[in-house]
């Protein structure tokens, strides 16, 4: 059984919740872009955190059979990409998030709640 990329989108953040990641934001760019169709961005406090909150989104997304395509940084990195295809996550450093400010350069798309993420 294979699930929405809404779906998807839904368990990455609630992973990344769950491992207190600040600031999640969920960003449908599926009108925008051909990339993807969802970004989920978040931050983590430290290293440590980045790291778990990346296992964590990976873990419970490879549990609803999605699995990851491919992967950008490396577990030194203030900044991963984890791409599953039909969304993908950004887990930064505060610092690094201000910089790169995804959430500016992705304005047009719509930016949606937890709670939207439910399927219709």
């Amino acid at each position: 059984m294979s699930i929405s990329s809404k779906q998807m989108a839904k368990l990455a953040y609630e992973a990344l919740s769950e491992k207190k990641a600040s600031d999640i934001k969920a960003i449908d760019i599926s009108g925008i872009s051909v990339l993807a169709d969802y970004f989920v961005i978040a931050d983590g406090a430290n290293q440590h955190q980045i790291e778990a909150m990346c296992d964590a989104v990976e873990e419970a997304l490879l549990k609803a059979d999605v699995p990851l395509k491919q992967v950008e940084g490396n577990r030194n990195s203030s900044w991963m990409l984890l791409d599953f295809g039909d969304i993908i996550v950004h887990v930064f450093s505060k610092e690094d998030r201000l910089f790169y400010d995804l959430e500016r350069i992705w304005g047009d798309g719509k930016f949606m709640d937890v709670s939207e993420l439910e399927d219709d």
